[in-house]
């Protein structure tokens, strides 16, 4: 099958190679930053997780968002995303794979991952992070190579890949559940303490990552001869309207707990993160854009003309995106060390090679995803033929 990734326009190979040139500069900033150490980021001893760790906060929930399509189609047989569901998963290694690079790159020490392997402590919630993700990205290798090839060679999937499936369903909520188990269990940050984190996680997760497969649905609608068909679509965009609504609910809880009761250690990394503390608001603008992005999705989602129009929608998926990946790939990280458990609020942002280095990662998710979604519509394509 990989023979596939070998085939292609010289739109192909020109796009491919561009992801290459942002993953190389990705690669020598890294080696700039292994050589100097973290110095080179914008994290200090006040702010020890930065753009490497709000990135893969983020991913996890993309990651984490592909049994949206695989519980409706393996579970309740819903046909129409029969077409999808082989994205969806490609979708969740490609986000997996990011995932293990953000937290590989965050490390002063890279080979120090390592010891979570040769001396495992249970009680350790990075430990069983560590188990969740490389079970999951094991998962759905394996899913995917079997139902691949069963589909290539037409003929059904194995009965044993079915509990496979089934097992990756919960595993994929875990994946996220255990990374807000991670930033909640930290009773010293009063920020990420709330119970509602892992919940708000998961909302946010299936509003991110089904926007996101949606974009792709439609993107290779328009580059390629893949119709993911309407239904597929409107189900879809109706399951990131229920999950949007569902993730702006539960910000609003955070804002009535944080700024009702008055306790001001609560309300301090709240005030900063949307109007800024002592004089200083690096975040606000951000998370301001991200309300808005909100509103205008749900304006837009919860109309159902406008969310059948395939022109409006691409918006509201647009705005969904990049509001949770402000929410989360910026704010709630980040705002979880300002101020300081001193007061203190020392400020954050990544710098040039940080950036870089984030830029290249992304490249790197991009890049397989192109590679494994030619094969699937190579092989399908042929099946046509």
């Amino acid at each position: 099958m990989i023979e596939h990734a070998f085939r292609g326009s010289k739109k192909y190979w020109s796009w491919l190679l561009f992801l290459a040139l942002i993953i190389l500069a990705g690669f020598y900033f890294y080696m700039r930053q292994f050589s100097y150490g973290l110095g080179i980021t914008g994290m200090s001893r006040n702010v020890s997780w930065g753009l490497y760790i709000a990135q893969f906060t983020f991913i996890v929930g993309v990651a984490a968002s592909a049994v949206m399509v695989v519980l409706p189609y393996y579970l309740h047989d819903y046909k129409a995303f029969g077409k999808i569901t082989i994205l969806g998963e490609f979708l969740a290694i490609s986000s997996v794979i990011m995932c293990m690079l953000f937290v590989f790159v965050d490390l002063g020490q890279p080979f120090r991952v390592l010891n979570i392997f040769l001396y495992p402590t249970f009680h350790s919630l990075m430990f069983w992070d560590v188990v969740a993700l490389t079970g999951y990205l094991v998962l759905n290798v394996v899913i995917t190579r079997v139902t691949l090839a069963a589909e290539r060679n037409s003929i059904p999937p194995p009965k044993w890949i079915r509990p496979i499936i089934i097992i990756s369903i919960p595993w994929a909520i875990s994946i996220h559940t255990v990374t807000a188990f991670l930033f909640a269990g930290l009773a010293g940050r009063p920020f990420w303490l709330t119970a509602v984190l892992a919940p708000r996680f998961l909302a946010s997760a299936f509003s991110a990552g089904p926007a996101l497969l949606l974009l792709l649905c439609l993107l290779l609608r328009r580059l390629t001869n893949f119709d993911a068909g309407e239904e597929a679509i409107k189900k879809l965009g109706l399951i990131i309207t229920y999950a949007m609504c569902v993730n702006v609910f539960l910000i609003l809880m955070e804002f009535f707990t944080t700024f009702y009761s008055h306790i001001p250690e609560d309300a301090a990394h709240m005030q900063y993160l949307y109007f800024g503390l002592d004089g200083k608001a690096r975040l606000a603008p951000w998370m301001w854009t991200s309300a808005i992005l909100a509103i205008v999705s749900l304006a837009i989602l919860l109309v159902p003309r406008a969310r059948r129009n395939h022109r409006t929608l691409i918006v509201a998926c647009i705005a969904v995106f990049l509001s949770i990946w402000i929410d989360k790939g910026l704010g709630l990280v980040i705002t979880g060390f300002i101020p300081s458990p001193f007061g203190k609020v020392i400020q954050y942002w990544p710098t040039l090679p940080e950036t870089l280095i984030a830029a290249g990662i992304w490249a790197i998710g991009v890049f397989f995803i192109t590679i494994f979604y030619k094969m699937a519509l190579s092989i399908r394509s042929e099946l046509e033929a």
